[in-house]
């Protein structure tokens, strides 16, 4: 199984979303130095959409890859069929997962990444950063292992989970996913 985790700019909620996945960041409350040692958390620029990037191997042998695809909707489809050419061409059994972590995104975060990212406002960004990581850490947590429940039961060899939001309420624990 491969796991591609996507959203926006590729470098906040995914690249939690490859920690959990990964376990470097455990269950429970984060710590903003806990945050901000995330691997490429907030480190990725414009030049780096539309690259795969590796954060490693999961307990179970699995590789877990990052993409950002900024506003650009063609590129879980290329993904998608590419995945599905290379599949068919070598006679692979593999399964490949591209799950869409934007829906985890809280406003706090969408503001930092603004300030940091964009305007290069790190003074400003950060702290908006590391606030919206600690409100959405919950969510990508559940999020990640939706992602691996359905990896492990579907039958399609390249799943999409677009994890569009049915109820997303801020300080709530309760998470349902369409």
């Amino acid at each position: 199984m491969i796991y591609i985790y996507n959203d926006f700019g590729g470098t906040h909620t995914t690249s939690m979303a490859a920690a959990y996945h990964l376990q470097l960041l455990k269950p429970g409350k984060l710590t903003k130095k806990e945050i901000l040692s995330v691997p490429y958390f907030n480190q990725l620029t414009k030049k780096d959409t539309g690259h795969i990037l590796y954060h490693g191997t999961d307990d179970e042998g699995h590789p877990v890859y990052t993409i950002g695809r900024r506003n650009s909707k063609y590129v879980v489809p290329a993904l998608t069929d590419l995945s599905g050419i290379l599949l068919n061409r070598y006679g692979q059994e593999e399964k490949i997962i591209i799950s869409n972590t934007s829906p985890t995104v809280p406003p706090m975060m969408t503001a930092g990444g603004f300030f940091s990212r964009e305007l290069k406002i790190d003074w400003i960004g950060v702290p908006l950063l590391v606030k919206g990581a600690k409100q959405c850490h919950g969510l990508i947590q559940h999020l990640v292992e939706e992602t691996k429940h359905v990896a492990a039961s579907s039958p399609e060899q390249v799943v999409v989970l677009e994890n569009k939001k049915y109820q997303y309420k801020m300080g709530k624990k309760d998470i349902f996913w369409k």
